[in-house]
Formats: C-alpha cells, sequence, structure tokens
C-alpha cells in the first residue's frame, strides 16, 4: 500500500500500487491524487505533500522570470504525464517560498530535487527535455533500490 496525501485537502489516502496507475481520488474530497499534471506546492502544504508521500516525488523549484523555467515548464508537464502514477510532479514558486529556497539551498532556478521516502534523494540545475526528466528520475530512483518506473 501507498500513502498519498491529497493536495487539495492535505488528508492521507492508503491506496495500492496498482491502483496508483488507474487515476485514484482523494477518499474526503474527490480530489485527483495521481492524475499526471504538475501541482504547485508552497510552504504551507510542502511537508504534508511530499514527506510522507509513498511515490517518488519530482519537485521543480522554478521562477517565472527566468527564462529557463519558462522553457521547462512544458517539457515538465509531458514527463509528468509519461510517469503518471509512478512518480508525483509539483512546482514551488522560489519568489512565493522563501524559506523552501532557503531549506534546500537552491541556487537558481529551475533546480529540480528527487525525493523518495521523504528523503531527497538527488538534484539536478538546470532546464532538460521531457524525455532526460522521465530517464534521470528513473536512473536515480533504480539506483536507490526503487523498482523500475
Amino acid at each position: 500500500m501507498l500513502l498519498i496525501p491529497c493536495t487539495s485537502c492535505l488528508s492521507q489516502n492508503q491506496i495500492s500500487e496498482a491502483r496508483a496507475l488507474l487515476g485514484p481520488v482523494c477518499s474526503q474530497c474527490g480530489h485527483a491524487l495521481l492524475s499526471g499534471e504538475v501541482s504547485e506546492l508552497g510552504e504551507a502544504n510542502f511537508d504534508a505533500v511530499v514527506l510522507p508521500h509513498g511515490l517518488p516525488v519530482l519537485v521543480e523549484f522554478w521562477a517565472s522570470w527566468a527564462g529557463p523555467c519558462r522553457m521547462m515548464g512544458p517539457q515538465l508537464a509531458l514527463a509528468a504525464r509519461s510517469m503518471k502514477g509512478r512518480v508525483a510532479m509539483f512546482r514551488v514558486d522560489v519568489d512565493k517560498s522563501p524559506r523552501l529556497v532557503t531549506r534546500f539551498a537552491v541556487r537558481t532556478p529551475p533546480t529540480m530535487l528527487l525525493f523518495l521516502r521523504g528523503q531527497e534523494l538527488q538534484r539536478h540545475a538546470g532546464a532538460m527535455a521531457a524525455h532526460q526528466i522521465a530517464e534521470w528520475a528513473a536512473a536515480e530512483c533504480h539506483a536507490s533500490g526503487w523498482a523500475d518506473l
């Protein structure tokens, strides 16, 4: 069983690994849990969503004023759709969440952090194409002993 936090109501949902691929919804509010979309996180909900998450979590720290971030947004969305139910993907706006930027020592957007079981596994600074994001996340998770993505 996987513990999947709801980004809408922050309730914790237990679902089977098989159901993760089928688009489960929150048992409390009905919000899609693993929609294959990139959701926004901030200081108010980061820990409640990322730390207990049962899947690998990729978080992009981004800024609207950074050209590489604007280029990477659509690529991250494509990667999220391709990894639906296997990796949860989120974005944190560096201008709206300065404490998270400091906490994770993010120096330049875009920077992606990959979390597994609530711990930072790896990070990558700079823009990537969708297939590179998916390959990077899969390789890092595999190297840590996580099931193949």
